[in-house]
């Protein structure tokens, strides 16, 4: 699973410069920091900066990182599913949103966490640059978004970590991100093969916090580096 993530505006890569992609991301204008939660507690105020196209417009909106939510007036109101990660993507819940309403999330850090013994162990995991993960969104009449980020079966490099799901990463690459993004491409080879063989496209930093707001290193655990299956 994905349950936080960071990104750090004074972190850029070539793909934060592209023209395609620059005048979206309003974190870069001037350089921010934030983090993200996902909706816990029917917290629909818990928002994830995503990257959408509609028709031939790409913006940067704020979704409620929680899928299965419902329009209430100007609002929006979580439901029963636990929805911030979007996995089985068989499922007839999800079919719609692959097809039309994929976003990207830029990011520099996320965590993760596994339960050893009866001890949940939570590992910040930061990049030295910008990276992508896919997701999936929803569009309410109210103007309101939500969102959950795709993950898929664990990765081997991740299962120290987290041995049950792996966040699912996207090339930072303009030509795949904008056919990602397309409304108008319901499906595609490469977005078929990358679902179905997911790639650690960063090279991630990792660490054991105590949480992951104030990142208070564990120093029980030694630092790792997991490298990018790309290097």
């Amino acid at each position: 699973m994905c349950g936080y993530i960071e990104i750090n505006g004074e972190q850029q890569g070539s793909i934060m410069q592209d023209p395609d992609f620059s005048d979206y991301l309003p974190f870069m204008h001037p350089p921010s920091f934030r983090h993200f939660y996902p909706a816990f507690g029917q917290d629909t105020n818990k928002t994830l900066d995503i990257v959408i196209q509609t028709k031939r417009f790409k913006h940067q909106v704020s979704a409620t990182w929680w899928f299965d939510c419902i329009e209430s007036g100007e609002d929006l109101l979580t439901g029963a599913r636990t929805t911030f990660n979007a996995r089985n993507l068989e499922s007839p819940y999800w079919r719609r949103a692959l097809k039309y309403q994929r976003a990207v999330v830029f990011a520099t850090g996320i965590g993760e966490s596994k339960l050893i013994g009866k001890t949940r162990h939570r590992y910040y995991m930061q990049s030295n640059g910008v990276f992508a993960l896919a997701a999936l969104y929803r569009a309410f009449e109210n103007r309101k978004y939500s969102c959950a980020v795709i993950t898929r079966d664990a990765h081997p490099k991740m299962e120290p970590y987290h041995d049950k799901a792996f966040p699912c990463f996207l090339p930072m690459d303009a030509k795949f991100l904008n056919m990602w993004l397309d409304p108008n491409i319901e499906t595609h080879p490469e977005i078929d093969y990358l679902l179905a063989n997911p790639v650690l496209y960063p090279t991630l930093h990792v660490q054991r916090v105590k949480t992951y707001r104030d990142k208070q290193i564990m120093k029980s655990t030694p630092a790792a580096t997991l490298i990018s299956d790309i290097a």
